[in-house]
């Protein structure tokens, strides 16, 4: 069994930029015909331009957007692990359960509380030894979004992509995500512990309750506040990424979200852990991993592939394979196609 994975795969985000080549290509086509119909009609055109080829500039662009397309896999570097080991290490099963409600893309904390949520969670994973390590995002709903693992490279790949947009459903639903952590714990003799990070903002009444039931399974509860007391707007962006505004209610005044300390303490009290509150100069985590390195850890056996073998090299080749049929295939008709064309009078006479 061999994995494959990405070496650098921050370059696939590159791909998205065929679509863009189709259009501009394709815009380029319209205004270049536009241009010709100014000055002749269609049947005039192609009396005066036989030669030309609409499918061969197609194969063209088909051809150009594979090269690339390759060039950038080639970038990312897929590689395959081939040689898997056995390796012993001792750790506790830990879920990370992460509020993306709007109220998380306040600006109180820079660049904003997600993303420095995000950050500091990169920087737990760094810090990972023989812990498993799993995800949940909550709002309105919560859902796991990576089972536990000891695959840290998976944890920061499924890191990237959280984002606001993911729950529809708006709210703070702590208590649910308590309980899918729980369910979603494998049955196993570890110590378990959940962290919660939060700005604790419309939250449901059932999170403490949700708390004591993982207190009583011997799971731990831990607490970020991620927010500022005073609290601030939270802005609204358009589908380029730049802020318009900022959220406002049905009077028309806009809406402030504020740190719920309260609950988040209570339900940190209630979970056997601890809480603490982020800010601008740290995050929090470094005080709950500290926390978190007092439990006892259990021996977790994990299988990991410790050798891995670069194929960048085949998607190279091919990308310049591309290049060159590319390269050789002319944008006008050959002679010989011509001969070909049936529905040239002067062919059809011959």
């Amino acid at each position: 069994m061999n994995m494959i994975r990405f070496e650098n795969p921050q370059f696939l985000y590159f791909l998205a930029l065929i679509p863009l080549l189709v259009l501009i290509f394709l815009l380029s086509e319209y205004f270049r015909k536009k241009r010709l119909h100014q000055f002749a009609s269609s049947l005039m055109i192609k009396t005066l331009m036989p030669d030309t080829s609409a499918w061969r500039k197609w194969f063209k662009l088909v051809l150009f957007s594979l090269a690339f397309a390759t060039l950038i896999v080639a970038m990312a570097n897929p590689q395959t692990g081939s040689k898997l080991q056995e390796v012993k290490r001792k750790g506790i099963d830990l879920f990370i359960a992460l509020d993306v409600s709007n109220s998380m893309l306040s600006e109180d904390i820079l660049p904003n509380r997600l993303e420095r949520s995000k950050q500091a969670l990169l920087n737990l994973i760094d810090k990972l030894e023989g812990d498993r390590i799993g995800m949940i995002v909550f709002a309105g709903r919560a859902y796991v979004q990576l089972p536990i693992t000891t695959d840290y490279y998976a944890a920061r790949l499924f890191l990237s992509t959280i984002n606001p947009g993911m729950i529809p459903t708006q709210g703070t639903a702590i208590g649910e995500a308590i309980n899918l952590a729980m369910n979603s714990f494998d049955e196993n003799n570890h110590n378990k512990a959940i962290i919660i990070i939060s700005d604790g903002e419309d939250h449901e009444e059932n999170a403490v309750k949700a708390a004591e039931k993982a207190a009583e399974l011997g799971i731990h509860i831990y607490a970020i506040g991620m927010g500022l007391p005073d609290g601030s707007p939270i802005p609204l962006y358009n589908e380029f990424g730049k802020k318009t505004g900022f959220r406002k209610d049905r009077s028309g005044n806009t809406i402030v979200t504020r740190l719920n300390e309260t609950i988040l303490q209570q339900i940190a009290l209630s979970g056997n852990g601890s809480y603490t509150r982020a800010n601008n100069s740290r995050s929090g985590l470094e005080f709950i991993f500290d926390e978190i390195n007092k439990i006892e850890k259990a021996e977790i056996e994990a299988r990991f592939f410790t050798d891995y073998d670069n194929k960048f090299q085949i998607f190279l080749a091919i990308t310049l394979l591309f290049l060159v049929i590319e390269l050789l295939i002319a944008s006008r008709k050959s002679k010989w196609e011509n001969k070909f064309d049936i529905f040239n009078p002067k062919n059809s006479e011959s």
